[in-house]
């Protein structure tokens, strides 16, 4: 079972926790006024104290270079099961858009506020993606009265995105 691991912190004690653990398949990326490791492993996390989720849908491989976005998505307890299956099915519209680079459906480990991540060449391709035929196919059904009858009981509060740029040359 793949799960990913994220701590934040200043740019430099970044680097050293990095540094240390070169053997891993560990992201830096930067963003809203801090750095932030992504270990993506089937092992244990090598960070003190990280954010745990489980990989429970994926597509493409993760780069260490790229425009990041996470969509932080707080779910209830009773709502898991209906979130999991309609998010696992958005990744293959999102497959063939340029740019795209991957995607990460995250369950949270210890909350309750998943993350939908995606990463893209650069953000001007998550922009061409929002602006998408498919982008809005597979957020029709959101606009829907049916939908937001069905699942207004399975969020906890507002969701919310961060953005990350990744760069191998700045590191």
């Amino acid at each position: 079972m793949m799960n990913i691991y994220m701590t934040t912190g200043t740019r430099s004690f970044m680097d050293t926790v990095r540094e240390k653990h070169s053997k891993e398949q560990i992201i830096m990326m930067h963003g809203e006024g801090h750095t932030l490791l992504l270990h993506e492993t089937e092992g244990k996390s090598v960070f003190q104290s990280p954010r745990k989720y489980e990989v429970i849908s994926s597509s493409g491989q993760l780069e260490h270079e790229g425009f990041f976005v996470f969509n932080n998505i707080p779910v209830s307890d009773e709502g898991r099961p209906v979130f999991e299956h309609r998010f696992s099915k958005r990744a293959e519209l999102m497959d063939t858009q340029p740019g795209f680079v991957a995607f990460r459906l995250l369950r949270p480990l210890e909350s309750d506020t998943y993350i939908v991540l995606t990463e893209w060449k650069e953000s001007s391709y998550f922009d061409l993606w929002k602006h998408s035929a498919a982008f809005k196919k597979s957020h029709e059904q959101l606009n829907t009265k049916e939908y937001a009858d069905n699942t207004t009981h399975i969020f906890t509060s507002a969701s919310y995105i961060t953005t990350y740029v990744a760069k191998e040359d700045d590191e």
